[in-house]
């Protein structure tokens, strides 16, 4: 890219000196230099840039597509993540939305009033998910999914190997989170 940018300065420069050279009145200059095959070598350099141009814009679009295609898969296999969990963990409706709405990062005030609630509900219902997950808080709630996301999760889900996925017990909630704990304690 800098490379077609210093082609692109270049022949602006050449043609700027040329016009200022045919605005002093000067062009004998010109002729001694060989001012029509300068021109045609300036045309050829620009005609080069702007089909080297094309190309990379091309390649900058397919590789933003590509990159949005791969977040669109990880925004998928994270929702995914967390509804399997919260199936085994067998959430309600109003947990599952206010543990959703705890992991994008809202307050316990926030989710109140988005949800026309009581403080004293949402920490209750925020209770009730920690507590069937097997966490102590919305931290370690959080990190749970993105353990398993960035350990195995996304490979997971882009090779649909279901088989290989750690196993979530439905009675205790458990996950490879909690033998990953366990082994650290």
């Amino acid at each position: 890219m800098f490379g077609l940018l210093g082609l692109q300065i270049f022949c602006a420069l050449l043609l700027l000196i040329e016009a200022l050279v045919e605005l002093s009145g000067r062009e004998y200059l010109l002729e001694s230099f060989g001012h029509h095959y300068l021109e045609f070598i300036v045309v050829l350099a620009l005609v080069l840039g702007i089909a080297l141009t094309a190309r990379e814009i091309r390649k900058v679009l397919a590789r933003q597509k590509s990159m949005e295609k791969t977040l669109e898969a990880a925004s998928g296999a994270f929702y995914q993540l967390i509804e399997d969990h919260f199936d085994a963990w067998s959430l309600t409706p109003s947990e599952r939305d206010v543990a959703l709405l705890a992991i994008k990062g809202l307050s316990i005030a926030e989710i109140a009033e988005a949800r026309h609630t009581k403080e004293g509900t949402i920490k209750a219902q925020c209770n009730a998910t920690y507590r069937k997950a097997g966490v102590t808080g919305r931290t370690q709630l959080l990190s749970l999914f993105i353990d398993e996301l960035l350990g195995e999760g996304l490979d997971r889900q882009r090779d649909g190997d279901r088989a290989s996925a750690p196993e979530i017990s439905e009675a205790t909630g458990a996950s490879g989170f909690d033998a990953k704990k366990a082994a650290l304690e």
